[in-house]
């Protein structure tokens, strides 16, 4: 039957091949007439790479898909999942197959309370994700009090507020580098601090005791000196990188939700937000992280800085001259996600001047349309491959090149070292405030007259079990009453009925920022419970642990103290600060509206000896 076929319609198929092309015999000079075509778009010409040998090997095999996946950073707990778990594969997937140049660390929560990474399977993960990768990973944490904000068993330091109020930026070159040892020792080589937001804004929701404080000047200078200590061991020498760009402290909305604006004008700017970042380029800072925020004096007012050619590229890449890489916060956040696809900001955030994507929420989606920006012409090859010269650069400093992998055995002798620990607790002493003190109730005359109250941010956390245990090392009969805000209103109500005959109260309330919260307020009935103490009649120390800015809300109070962290060093320092076991020196860093101004704090020697530490 296939035979009869071809021979049945074998002249009519010799007709139709040989007639154009006797056609195009007798017009040799003259084409078919046809629909006219477009002429293909001529390949752009790229530059030669200006890079080091290290560099142009990296790049010698890549794709533009592989460049743009250099850009991306994922996100990553630091478990050690098994390697035949969804989890594993994704990551097999994202590091091995699509390449992507980097991770960052993030905490998990188990609903109730946040879990952070235990070193050594954190330092196992990593070593694992490093093999898998034909070019080393850049990892990266939010390391704000060192790397205690993302893991377990390492020097604890207070928050940036607490060295504002200890006012030494020399405690803060301390911090930087014991936070480089030990980010290194852990396989962690971008540091995402110091945070150069100017907190002149009491109702920040996010930012507060993130910050340095409210004074541009003092909050440079602790800035600079962080980055000075990160930088001064080659050693463990990280990427230290100054966020959030132009600025995130006048704000009153938390960017994790939605995109908060400031109004200021562009000579407001200059005179406060930009100064801490200036001097953070004149230190010598490796990364500048970008603000989801709305700047209308900079920019179109519902344009993030993220998206923004005006800010990172005219703003700081142009004037304020820095060179070093740009990378976004992360893309998945409310600030950026609520107005644009994953895709659409992975291409604006190109194309605005920043060199890498954090946490899209969509990785390969953020990759696919960059690719495709680059293949339609709105993002030029060059543009991608200028980022990822510098990317790999960075990881060249960073000696990834020759040592990528961590020293599991070596980890347990420098994270968490004795005299780090020491130290921290120094600090976080030293940041102690004494707002307000009549009738001189601080330090404690009679402690065991008083009665104790705890008010934590959740009933699942730690908050206020070393300030509780603290406090029974001093006065064993002490009555301690624990809040939280899960509690409901009757049980609130009845532990004030418990303790309504106390002589005298003394209050730690913690109060802290936290993403996607909103807020920094006392949650639940936790404020109605302190409104009925400072209402009771009886004298009212009030120690905030942690937003400095509760005094406005409980204005009658007797003493306030303010530690500017939630640390557990900072609840051993409130307790030896009630006892007089330390001398209170700290100064406040920011404005209290209506209360208190900035630089105020009363000076207390110390009138006791010190209880040991175990």
């Amino acid at each position: 039957m296939r035979d009869l076929y071809a021979r049945r319609w074998a002249p009519a198929a010799v007709i139709a091949v040989w007639a154009p092309l006797c056609i195009l015999a007798a017009f040799p000079g003259q084409a078919l007439a046809s629909p006219a075509r477009k002429a293909p778009k001529p390949a752009e010409k790229l530059a030669p790479i200006k890079a080091s040998g290290q560099v142009r090997r990296w790049m010698r095999n890549m794709t533009l898909r592989d460049e743009v996946a250099q850009l991306v950073l994922i996100a990553f707990h630091g478990e050690s999942p098994n390697s035949g778990s969804r989890a594993y594969l994704r990551f097999l997937r994202l590091i091995r197959d699509v390449k992507v140049g980097g991770l960052i660390l993030t905490n998990v929560s188990n609903g109730h309370t946040i879990q952070k990474a235990e070193p050594y399977a954190l330092a196992a993960f990593l070593n694992r994700m490093q093999r898998l990768a034909r070019v080393p990973l850049m990892v990266g944490g939010d390391f704000e009090r060192g790397a205690s904000m993302r893991v377990e068993g390492v020097t604890v330091f207070p928050h940036a507020m607490a060295f504002g109020a200890a006012g030494d930026p020399e405690l803060s070159r301390f911090e930087g580098e014991v936070t480089a040892r030990e980010a290194r020792a852990l396989g962690v080589d971008w540091v995402y601090y110091p945070v150069a937001d100017v907190n002149n804004n009491p109702d920040n929701p996010i930012i507060n005791i993130r910050s340095f404080g409210e004074d541009p000047k003092a909050v440079a200078a602790q800035v600079r000196a962080f980055i000075e200590g990160a930088h001064s061991d080659r050693r463990n020498y990280v990427l230290v990188t100054a966020k959030h760009f132009p600025g995130h402290g006048d704000t009153a909305v938390d960017s994790h939700l939605n995109l908060p604006s400031i109004a200021a004008d562009r000579a407001r700017l200059d005179s406060v937000e930009l100064v801490p970042f200036r001097a953070a380029i004149e230190a010598g800072v490796d990364a500048v992280m970008t603000a989801h925020v709305a700047v209308p004096a900079l920019a179109p007012p519902e344009l993030p800085a993220t998206l923004s050619p005006a800010i990172l590229t005219g703003l700081l890449r142009d004037e304020l001259g820095f060179h070093g890489l740009v990378i976004t916060d992360a893309l998945e956040m409310g600030g950026i996600a609520k107005g644009f696809s994953t895709a659409e900001a992975a291409v604006r955030a190109l194309e605005a001047g920043a060199d890498t994507l954090l946490m899209p929420s969509d990785p390969e989606a953020a990759i696919r349309a960059v690719v495709a920006a680059v293949a339609s012409g709105r993002l030029k090859r060059q543009r991608i491959r200028e980022s990822v010269v510098k990317i790999l650069s960075a990881k060249e400093k960073l000696g990834l090149d020759r040592k990528r992998l961590v020293n599991l055995e070596g980890l347990g002798d420098i994270i968490d070292s004795p005299e780090s620990a020491e130290r921290a607790q120094q600090i976080a002493e030293r940041a102690v405030t004494l707002v307000r003190n009549r009738d001189n109730l601080v330090p404690l005359a009679e402690a065991d007259q008083s009665c104790f109250v705890t008010m934590a941010e959740s009933r699942y956390g730690m908050e206020g079990q070393a300030f509780a245990a603290e406090v029974r090392k001093r006065s064993p009969q002490a009555r301690i009453t624990p809040l939280d805000p899960g509690m409901s209103r009757a049980d609130v109500e009845a532990a004030m009925d418990r303790i309504s005959s106390c002589p005298a109260y003394t209050v730690a309330a913690f109060s802290t920022v936290g993403a996607y919260r909103g807020s920094v307020g006392m949650a639940g009935e936790l404020e109605r419970a302190m409104e009925t103490l400072a209402a009771s009649g009886r004298p009212v120390v009030l120690i905030a642990m942690g937003n400095p800015y509760l005094l406005r809300d409980f204005p009658n109070v007797n003493a306030y103290l303010a530690t500017f962290s939630t640390v557990l060093p900072s609840e051993i320092a409130a307790v030896k600060a009630l006892w007089g076991e330390i001398a209170i020196g700290g100064h406040l860093p920011v404005t209290i509206p209506g209360q208190a101004a900035l630089g105020e704090g009363i000076q207390l020697a110390a009138t006791r000896a010190a209880q040991p530490q175990p």
